[in-house]
């Protein structure tokens, strides 16, 4: 790891001339300031200030102290391809000279933690879907390529050869960073792709999958075009998830493989143990993993115009089969499908890893496999539905509170975290939609 003496090296290494002091809010939007390198020793020892409620969703009011963002040099990311002596770098929020536990990177290092203190270290790779859109005349969002339009637009070499300049700036940013991307496809919408990196320890991937989403904005934008991790953009094509690649190693050696198991994946008792923690707690993980009114578009889509929705509708797992919450695709990892691209990744996979620890501490069975717990039919149809089921689940929201200090007496983060949707979803529903307008206007 490297120390907060070394920044200012690091800057000197890379002919960076600016830094972005970068860390994202719990809704998962991205916050910086943009700090000189001749203040880069300031930012490495004292951090730099934010007015927490002004940054947005990270349980601070007005009269509240300033949230200090303070480095970890470990993520120091430059990104000259983006502007020349640019680079970034992730940051810690703290108040008081302490971790502020509303804070999502704070949240998944305490998750991390207790993975530590239980024997694991957690590894994640992620799938990063998006689409890219822009406005035509009337102003309607649509492919940024005007010749998507197929019916299976999938893996269709025409489209990805037209996007090549988009993609292959971003492939050669991402391998330039060590990131190792090692495919980049169209994906089953139109205008929709993906990229794909090696995957590595949890907090490592939760960085990326920030680093990555402002790249792809950003690389797109100079390009005229409109990168969105919207779940579901168009109402009849597929939506975008964040599929989480988990697995656990102990001193090194991976824990999940065993081959000739009994049910037939090659899974060990751990590894089905913590598949068994996903699924019982899959009602609430969606709250987590699927935090927006229109994710449930995408988990609640029967099927699309390509002919599937590829999100799953009931939290079952299985092998090779990409229709189940739990996908095993091998015998070293499981694959949670019920994550979008609106999820912030911090909590996405500090959620994950801590459902998958109570399975593995409490020996969760999970069943035959095809199958999902007897107490879970359907995962929430709505994103209030998932809010009743994070309330419910004791686990879930001490995931959320992990990194609350154990004398703190004021609102926790998973009652504000709850609160914030709930209140998200009755904005939605207070709004009049066109389809009301369609289907009421003349109709009584």
């Amino acid at each position: 790891m490297k120390t907060t003496t070394e920044l200012a090296e690091l800057c000197e290494q890379t002919g960076t001339r600016f830094v972005l002091a970068l860390f994202v809010d719990l809704r998962g939007k991205p916050c910086a300031k943009l700090v000189p390198v001749e203040a880069v020793h300031e930012l490495a020892t004292e951090g730099v200030g934010f007015a927490g409620y002004a940054v947005g969703a990270m349980g601070q009011e007005p009269r509240d102290p300033d949230l200090v963002a303070k480095p970890d040099p470990a993520s120091f990311t430059p990104v000259p391809f983006l502007k020349e002596g640019l680079a970034l770098v992730h940051c810690d929020p703290h108040v008081n000279g302490e971790p502020w536990p509303f804070a999502p990177r704070n949240i998944l290092k305490s998750m991390v933690r207790q993975a530590a203190d239980a024997g694991f270290e957690p590894w994640v790779g992620a799938e990063v879907e998006y689409f890219l859109l822009k406005r035509d005349a009337t102003g309607a969002l649509v492919p940024a390529d005007d010749a998507d339009d197929a019916a299976q637009p999938c893996y269709d070499v025409r489209g990805l050869t037209r996007m090549y300049e988009h993609l292959t700036s971003v492939s050669t940013a991402m391998n330039g960073l060590g990131w190792g991307n090692y495919a980049n496809d169209h994906e089953d919408g139109n205008g929709q792709f993906e990229q794909n990196f090696n995957y590595a320890d949890a907090l490592t991937t939760a960085d990326r999958v920030v680093t990555l989403r402002y790249l792809l904005s950003m690389l797109a934008d100079e390009r005229g075009m409109i990168a969105t991790f919207m779940p579901k953009p168009f109402a009849d094509r597929t939506g975008s998830g964040l599929h989480l690649h988990l697995s656990l190693t102990s001193n090194g050696n991976p824990v999940f493989p065993a081959p000739d198991d009994a049910k037939g994946l090659d899974l060990s008792e751990t590894a089905y143990a913590f598949v068994g923690g996903l699924l019982e707690h899959a009602p609430a993980l969606q709250s987590v993993i699927a935090p927006t009114v229109n994710s449930y578009k995408r988990t609640g889509a029967v099927s699309t115009s390509s002919g599937a929705s590829w999100a799953p509708r009931r939290p079952t797992y299985g092998g090779n089969d990409r229709t189940h919450y739990v996908r095993v695709p091998d015998a070293q990892r499981v694959e949670l499908r019920g994550g979008d691209g609106s999820a912030n990744p911090y909590l996405a996979i500090a959620a994950a890893l801590g459902a998958g620890l109570d399975g593995i501490k409490r020996s969760v069975d999970p069943g035959p496999v095809g199958s999902c717990p007897d107490s879970i039919g359907e995962l929430p149809r709505t994103l209030l539905h998932a809010v009743d089921a994070l309330e419910a689940d004791a686990l879930v929201t001490q995931i959320l509170d992990a990194a609350v200090p154990h004398d703190w007496e004021t609102l926790r983060p998973s009652a504000y975290f709850a609160d914030l949707k709930r209140e998200e979803f009755f904005a939605w529903h207070s709004s009049v939609s066109s389809w009301e307008i369609d289907s009421y206007l003349t109709a009584f």
